[in-house]
């Protein structure tokens, strides 16, 4: 890749579409100037942001590195910055950036920056992949040839996350890039099914007869049962469990990563639908309720904690009814509800081709 010879350095934003695409764009905003800040030598930057695609059909780092060179040859860029939301693997860890300063590339996944401040996070790693390549750029311009070139190699200095705080970090980003609450209007089937369910309890008199006799410890079970029962069959039905083709341990550690943010993106998904349906249904019986009838029933006054208390239970029902109602929604429905665009991408190249990332 050129190194420029007016004084700017041009930095493009290679970035997946959807959520990589919407960072890159909030952080082109300000990072000109950040980065002529930063570097202190009076240099200046251009930045400019491209979506792509880039990762289609593959998660493999070298495959990925060679494509963005490819791309960034073709164009009068001096660095390029590559930001994907699929989390990456090299050598059974889990990558963070990979950089190549002889061609001033970079490549960040996104979820290894976790879930929270993820955008000054990001900013802040492609500023400093940035001044590094930039600065590398700078000596090789001005100083002797290399002895030893790395013409043909797509990397030369790698940051990996390990350990318990970095699975954890990385599943956190996955589930961020994920966007659980998207599958609250992405089930909307299952929603008119727990929305008729909670309606039709809440008038209930043996439900009345119910919600008072359990006490708390039951009603959160009641509410565990339900918000499991819920997400074991969405995961099921749409078919969203990975098992992986492969028998190595890191194709099952990378299984492992996958099921666990389904889980969690699919449970936070579920508990915002639970918390709706509560204060939906709390809404309904002050609405609707009659407090002789309660009374009548239940040989109890109708106050406060009885609406709090049969709200809470006609929420577990309601969710139960809501997961029968889920079997309505087509499978890409609930996967397109579930998961990012690069997700699912990812999803169905490894189903269509094995745990072997195409190259």
């Amino acid at each position: 890749m050129r190194v420029s010879s007016q004084g700017i350095t041009v930095v493009a934003l290679l970035a997946d579409p959807d959520a990589p695409t919407e960072i890159a764009q909030r952080m082109a905003r300000t990072l000109s100037a950040r980065l002529a800040d930063k570097s202190g030598q009076g240099r200046r930057f251009d930045v400019k942001v491209v979506s792509e695609p880039f990762t289609a059909g593959t998660e493999d780092p070298p495959t990925l590195m060679h494509r963005i060179m490819d791309r960034g040859s073709a164009e009068n860029w001096d660095i390029v910055v590559a930001l994907t939301d699929l989390p990456l693997h090299s050598h059974g860890r889990k990558l963070a950036v990979n950089l190549n300063h002889e061609h001033g590339l970079a490549l960040l996944s996104l979820p290894s920056l976790g879930g929270l401040r993820l955008q000054t996070r990001a900013r802040r790693a492609v500023e400093e992949a940035v001044l590094g390549l930039a600065g590398r750029q700078t000596t090789e311009a001005d100083g002797p040839p290399r002895s030893q070139p790395l013409l043909g190699q797509t990397d030369d200095l790698r940051y990996v996350v390990s350990g318990p705080r970095g699975y954890l970090r990385v599943l956190v980003g996955m589930v961020r890039a994920n966007r659980p609450w998207r599958l609250v209007p992405g089930l909307s089937k299952a929603l008119a099914a727990a929305l008729a369910t909670g309606a039709v309890a809440t008038v209930n008199s043996t439900v009345w007869s119910l919600a008072e006799t359990l006490s708390v410890p039951r009603l959160v079970i009641a509410t565990v049962g339900s918000v499991a029962l819920m997400i074991g069959w969405l995961i099921i039905d749409a078919e969203l469990w990975h098992q992986s083709a492969e028998s190595s341990p890191e194709a099952r550690q990378r299984a492992r990563l996958y099921n666990a943010s389904t889980v969690v993106t699919v449970g936070i998904g579920v508990l915002v639908c639970y918390v709706g349906l509560m204060v939906i249904n709390l809404v309904w019986a002050l609405f609707i309720l009659n407090d002789q009838a309660f009374a009548s029933v239940t040989r109890t006054p109708l106050h406060a904690e009885e609406f709090l208390t049969l709200s809470w239970f006609v929420a577990s029902v309601a969710t139960v009814g809501g997961a029968l109602g889920s079997g309505l929604e087509s499978d890409d429905a609930i996967r397109a509800a579930a998961y990012s665009k690069r997700e699912q991408e990812r999803r169905h190249m490894l189903q269509g081709h094995g745990d072997q990332p195409s190259k």
